[in-house]
């Protein structure tokens, strides 16, 4: 394999290497994918406005995520059935986040239980909620996550149906036989048929499960049944990022699920600065979908993002090299982002700020007037 230069390279060689299936899982979009597209195309628009002539021979990229110190504001989003993409599925991806000094969250429908990621080592990791029909079903999956040394709940929010993903559909996706969903075995939940209908067989089994009536109460109950902070991910809006504030959330995470739900809502880096605005400093707000580089990273610590989490990056290069490859995927985008942060005069994440970025929604700079 000739070397890997940037983040991107590992799609093409996912893409080669997993069946078309899982292929087109993990890459595609909802409908049009016009956000998907716009995700990436969104960072295109804000351009650097670097500072120069700042000593900048020590660079701290180091942050703290809910109290608990990393090596960088770059963590890992959620992503499902890790397995289909390698053998080793979150295991690996545990181990990488681990050795990178970084969060890892887990998602609800990972291939691997969360008391088998917890048994791969030490880190900080944080689990990914569905809210199932069945509460006991959530209790007892919150619980667990707990007794395995989980930190936080990432609830997501914007999936009361699922996104209408039409490579899906035609492929009548389902999780391979071999394979189940682990947090779900025990409880005969834990396998998705293909039924006869229309639709993939992620659709019916979310159809089935995942509860529709999900409504800001249930964050409030969640708050009964756990003292683990919860993080609510899948917000877009100013509104939304209020009333997550008044309904006790311990953050935010502005995402669009990948632009797997919603066509046509704004990239997350669009909508970063609205969230971080309403949130008032309150709560810290991350920033899901999109990243791919450095460079990206730095805009949204720039529009006020606390840190930001990548996911497809994730599963391509588990596809391509397991957990060498996410290792690596992390430890580019900590390069790219030191230098970032070199080039642009920043020695620290705290230094980082909105005057170092100019988007197209800027007002006109004034420029200083001159005495003549």
């Amino acid at each position: 394999m000739e070397e890997i230069t940037n983040v991107m390279e590992y799609e093409e060689i996912a893409r080669q290497k997993l069946p078309k299936m899982v292929y087109d899982y993990y890459a595609s979009g909802a409908e049009d994918q016009w956000t998907l597209k716009e995700n990436r195309n969104a960072f295109s628009r804000i351009l650097f406005r670097p500072r120069i002539l700042v000593d900048v021979s020590n660079i701290d990229m180091t942050t703290t995520v809910l109290g608990f110190k990393i090596s960088m504001p770059i963590m890992i989003a959620p992503t499902a059935m890790q397995k289909m993409a390698h053998p080793d599925g979150e295991n690996a991806t545990a181990r990488a986040a681990s050795a990178a000094d970084t969060i890892m969250t887990l998602s609800s429908w990972a291939t691997s239980s969360v008391e088998e990621v917890a048994s791969t080592g030490p880190g900080i990791r944080f689990f990914q909620l569905y809210v199932y029909k069945d509460r006991n079903v959530v209790a007892q999956l919150v619980r667990r996550a707990e007794r395995a040394g989980f930190k936080a709940i990432a609830l997501t929010v914007d999936t009361p149906r699922l996104g209408r993903r039409e490579a899906d559909i035609k492929n009548r996706f389902a999780l391979p036989p071999n394979l189940t969903l682990k947090n779900f075995e025990g409880l005969d939940l834990g396998k998705m048929t293909v039924d006869k209908t229309s639709d993939s067989g992620l659709a019916s089994y979310v159809a089935g499960q995942v509860d529709r009536t999900l409504s800001w109460k249930d964050v409030k109950w969640l708050q009964t049944i756990t003292s683990l902070p919860i993080l609510v991910k899948g917000v877009l809006t100013a509104e939304d990022a209020k009333l997550a504030v008044q309904n006790g959330a311990a953050g935010i995470i502005v995402s669009n699920h990948g632009a797997r739900q919603l066509d046509y809502v704004p990239a997350t880096i669009t909508a970063l600065e609205e969230v971080v605005k309403a949130a008032q400093g309150r709560v810290p707000v991350f920033l899901d979908g999109g990243v791919r580089r450095g460079t990206d990273v730095f805009k949204a610590l720039a529009l006020g993002a606390s840190g930001v989490f990548i996911g497809r990056p994730v599963l391509f290069s588990l596809a391509a090299d397991g957990e060498a490859g996410v290792r690596k995927v992390l430890q580019m985008l900590r390069d790219e982002l030191e230098l970032t942060m070199a080039l642009s005069g920043c020695t620290s994440l705290k230094e980082i700020t909105r005057s170092h970025i100019a988007t197209d929604w800027d007002p006109p700079r004034s420029l200083p007037s001159s005495k003549l």
